[in-house]
């Protein structure tokens, strides 16, 4: 399960930005996890309660803001959410289309005191 290594690297950079503010407690944690991002929300969420224990953050909550997959299409301009791992135009069929959203896995936000 590669998410605690992923929530790892996270909480380090979480940690850094908090104490750089001066806080000495992390409440809460935004990210955002794309459907392509390779990484299941579920086990994210999971990995950290697991990390979280023991720092700055434990006891915070975790929220995940889903991002779905978007493509464009530079043929006929369409924007579209893939129904699958094809990526194929639906307004025109072409399967030359562009991703523009959906890897993202980001530290997106931080509350803390």
């Amino acid at each position: 399960m590669h998410e605690i290594s992923v929530m790892q690297s996270a909480m380090e950079i979480a940690v850094e930005h908090a104490k750089a503010q001066g806080a000495q407690q992390i409440h809460r944690v935004k990210m955002r996890v794309g459907a392509l991002s390779g990484v299941v929300p579920d086990a994210l969420e999971f990995a950290f309660d697991v990390v979280a224990q023991g720092t700055m953050a434990e006891g915070a909550t975790l929220e995940i803001e889903h991002v779905p997959a978007l493509c464009h299409c530079p043929n006929c301009g369409s924007e579209f959410e893939p129904k699958d791992f094809f990526y194929e135009c639906p307004q025109c069929g072409s399967l030359h289309v562009d991703l523009k959203q959906g890897r993202e896995l980001d530290l997106a936000y931080l509350e803390v005191s």
